[in-house]
């Protein structure tokens, strides 16, 4: 195995090459290979880009045949037929069976292009500067979403002050504090010390801050918080989203509709670069130009954002998604949790997490190590990097998901 190029060559900033040693070469379904062969079962799924698995044949199909047709590949935001089928397919297969009316802005190609484009227009729109972020919360690497991520080591990174934003504990910190309620001194005593926010940015599932879908009730409370004080609420699904906890966006549960949502991660199909912002309507108060990017709708991400959405209605996800899910709870229940009463898990659809937070040392380290030796690839979040998440592709094979299951409980045996 040759390294020596990136060790030569690239950024100390490299992360998950540290977690994961090795040269990829190919990778297939919820499989991995490297150079030397070696096959790895997938359950990090590109942080969530890779929800239809690694190179689904029904979108690299539409890939090959779009680039072998001589199809725009770069147009900024002129128009373009493939934008076209795009909206046209995602409003009347996924937005309106949901009962979403939202316009879509095609912002750059990450997440936290999106979750930017989203907080300047709720600033714009409601002429006041500061943003509620819970605790526990990662929105992106950019300076404003940084602003809202609450992961110290990240936020280190900028090198500046990150204002305008005010964290407040995530409502399954302090289960004795109505976080409500709390958000709503803030916002009404006049001594409270914090400014009446434009907008209030969730991730109705937290991801990398340690695998904790917010609670139902506590979302729908949000949701009324928000309209009795003028507040938009902005729901940033680009991790959680895309059936990853069941349903299309992680909020439906609820039953609520969030005034803003960023999508971004797996809405490019499998792992093309692009980020949306959905906007009611009467929002869209920009004017042209106001915010823009190069990239803004790459043409052969939209290609496998329609053909991802296909596959998405024509295999049933969501239906493989709730099957899947008892079989990942039955298993952490029953196979994991006994082999230490310290043990804990939680989580939704197939994004789960095992909380190591009871033990000393750097035990989740030690197990990312342990899986990736014995042929499975997760990492680590939350606070301290205490909880491992397991988050495999949702068309992963049932034999494929129990087979990763074992490993990691064979994992955990050994560092235990």
């Amino acid at each position: 195995m040759n390294t020596m190029a990136f060790e030569n060559y690239e950024s100390n900033v490299r992360s998950y090459c540290r977690s994961f040693p090795t040269v990829f070469t190919k990778a297939k379904g919820a499989v991995m290979v490297d150079e030397d062969g070696k096959e790895y079962i997938d359950f990090f799924a590109g942080a969530g880009a890779l929800n239809f698995g690694h190179n689904p044949d029904h979108i690299m199909q539409k890939l090959v045949a779009y680039i072998q047709s001589d199809g725009i590949l770069h147009s900024m935001d002129m128009f373009t037929a493939t934008k076209r089928e795009f909206l046209d397919f995602f409003q009347e297969n996924v937005l309106r069976p949901r009962g979403f009316d939202y316009k879509v802005q095609f912002v750059g190609p990450t997440g936290t292009n999106a979750v930017e484009a989203a907080l300047k227009l709720a600033r714009k729109v409601k002429k006041r500067e500061n943003i509620f972020a819970l605790m526990g919360a990662f929105h992106g690497m950019t300076l404003g979403s940084l602003a809202l991520t609450t992961d110290r080591s990240s936020r280190d990174g900028a090198g500046q002050c990150l204002p305008n934003v005010t964290h407040v504990p995530a409502p399954y910190m302090f289960p004795e504090l109505d976080t409500i309620a709390y958000m709503e001194r803030l916002i009404t005593d006049d001594h409270s010390g914090v400014e009446k926010p434009a907008a209030i940015i969730i991730e109705p599932v937290q991801s990398d801050g340690g695998i904790y879908p917010l609670d139902v009730e506590w979302l729908r409370r949000l949701r009324d918080l928000c309209d009795r004080h003028d507040i938009l609420l902005i729901a940033d699904d680009i991790q959680a989203g895309c059936c990853r906890s069941g349903n299309f966006f992680s909020f439906e549960r609820a039953g609520i509709v969030p005034d803003i949502v960023t999508v971004s991660k797996s809405i490019g199909g499998c792992g093309m670069p692009i980020a949306l912002v959905l906007l009611r309507p009467e929002l869209d108060i920009w004017t042209p130009g106001e915010h823009n990017g190069t990239f803004r709708g790459n043409q052969l991400s939209l290609v496998a954002a329609k053909a991802g959405m296909e596959l998405m209605l024509n295999e049933k996800v969501e239906e493989q998604v709730a099957r899947k899910a008892q079989i990942v709870e039955k298993f952490l229940k029953e196979e994991i949790c006994p082999l230490d009463s310290r043990l804990s898990y939680r989580g939704i659809g197939l994004i789960w997490g095992v909380d190591f937070s009871a033990f000393e040392g750097d035990m989740t380290k030690k197990l990312v190590a342990a899986c990736f030796a014995n042929g499975l690839i997760a990492e680590r979040v939350g606070r301290d990097n205490n909880v491992l998440k397991l988050m495999p592709p949702l068309v992963i094979e049932e034999e494929q998901l129990l087979k990763g299951l074992q490993i990691l409980k064979k994992s955990i045996e050994q560092i235990l």
